[in-house]
């Protein structure tokens, strides 16, 4: 006769139960995309970066632009250096935020639309990589905190506005230049007027744009000084050096914009991805840890009674464990045996429950019970044999009592 097929169950998790697990950590990421995807689209209408005319963040300039505007001077930002010399006009002031970004064919162009302007230009934080195109008159000493600082000069424009936080860097300018110095730093300026062709052309360099943040502005005369450098015209070119300008990538080899592909990431990313891949680590250490209630399972097989108990058998015996299995013989005996007697199961294991009533039961029987139910362990494999036979005549005997 053949045997009966074994009903086997699928260990694979179904599709309910994938979500089930899966839908807490799906919550978490979704609502981190949601957050991120809000956040990302107020800061794009809110702030555009740090000296830019319409962001209102610290670093930002909207304030000092406003106040140009309430003024009566228009404001043009440009983000391209053909936008900002299309721009600029014989009565518009341009304003370079960060000079030393761009490259030698952007600095040569400014340079030559420098040269043929009759109205003003401020270089903000021009240091060695822009001063020799920009102002060959001035080079760069090294760099001063920024602090407060006294004019120390006579440039009306400094003496009205008075003490100002200037710093950054510092400029020597070459013997024999007719030239403004302001706000000195160890007998070095950190502003300087270079005047032009022109009665109303110069260049204004200053060492740090600090007076024309949005969290500084409102401190000792940096407005009034900043309102009078960058006001002078009507209007004023508010010119942002961009990567997006094509005019940045003439200088660089094809296919090759930057020495570094990071430095095209905005910090805010790698800080973010930074922060996501220590949660993510968290997050796994606490889902690896964590120990949740016993759940009851089909085995995915039957496996019979037989079969374990040979199993169990082998690994005692590999385990010399002879006490441990004369143990168990004795549990399960002493547990089957009770009930026939009339004692509970709860005093089973109990001496002086058990013992009296199997002697009331078996009155002439020739083993000692309580040696057989409660003795010592085997000392060999023989006496193991010998006791298992005798518990289980014992219980045969009380069965047929």
């Amino acid at each position: 006769m053949s045997r009966p097929a074994v009903e086997s169950t699928s260990t694979a998790l179904s599709a309910r139960q994938i979500w089930t697990r899966a839908r807490g950590a799906a919550l978490v990421l979704a609502l981190i995309l949601i957050g991120g995807i809000a956040l990302a689209t107020v800061r794009s209408t809110e702030s555009h970066g740090a000296l830019d005319p319409r962001s209102a963040d610290p670093t930002g300039s909207r304030a000092v632009a406003e106040l140009l505007r309430d003024r009566g001077v228009t404001v043009t930002t440009a983000t391209t250096l053909d936008e900002a010399t299309a721009a600029t006009d014989t009565r518009a002031t341009l304003l370079v935020t960060t000079p030393d970004l761009l490259t030698e064919t952007q600095q040569a162009a400014l340079r030559e639309t420098m040269t043929h302007s009759a109205a003003r230009t401020v270089l903000l934080g021009a240091g060695l990589a822009s001063l020799p195109t920009l102002a060959p008159e001035v080079t760069s000493a090294a760099d001063t905190p920024v602090t407060n600082r006294a004019p120390a000069c006579t440039l009306p424009a400094a003496t009205r506005a008075g003490s100002v936080e200037l710093g950054g860097e510092r400029y020597v300018i070459t013997p024999g230049t007719d030239a403004d110095a302001c706000y000195p730093s160890d007998g070095r300026p950190t502003l300087v007027r270079l005047p032009g062709a022109t009665g109303t052309a110069d260049t204004v360099l200053l060492g740090s744009p600090d007076i024309l943040f949005n969290n500084r502005l409102d401190q000792q005369g940096n407005a009034s000084l900043a309102l009078q450098l960058l006001g002078s015209q009507p209007h004023l070119v508010w010119y942002l050096p961009s990567l997006a300008d094509t005019s940045a990538t003439a200088d660089a080899p094809s296919g090759d914009t930057t020495d570094n592909f990071l430095a095209l990431v905005p910090s805010g990313w790698l800080w973010g991805t930074l922060q996501l891949s220590v949660a993510a680590l968290l997050a796994a250490i606490w889902r690896g840890r964590r120990l949740g209630p016993l759940v009851t399972e089909r085995l995915p097989v039957a496996v019979r009674a037989s079969e374990t108990t040979e199993g169990r058998a082998r690994l005692y015996r590999k385990a010399n464990a002879r006490d441990r299995a004369a143990t168990v013989l004795r549990t399960a005996t002493r547990t089957r045996i009770a009930p026939l007697l009339g004692v509970p199961v709860q005093d089973a294991h109990s001496p002086e429950h058990l013992l009296p009533a199997l002697s009331a039961r078996l009155p002439e029987t020739t083993t000692d019970p309580r040696t057989l139910l409660f003795g010592p362990a085997p000392a060999d494999d023989a006496t193991l044999i010998r006791l298992a036979d005798q518990l289980d005549a014992l219980e045969r005997e009380v069965r047929t009592s």
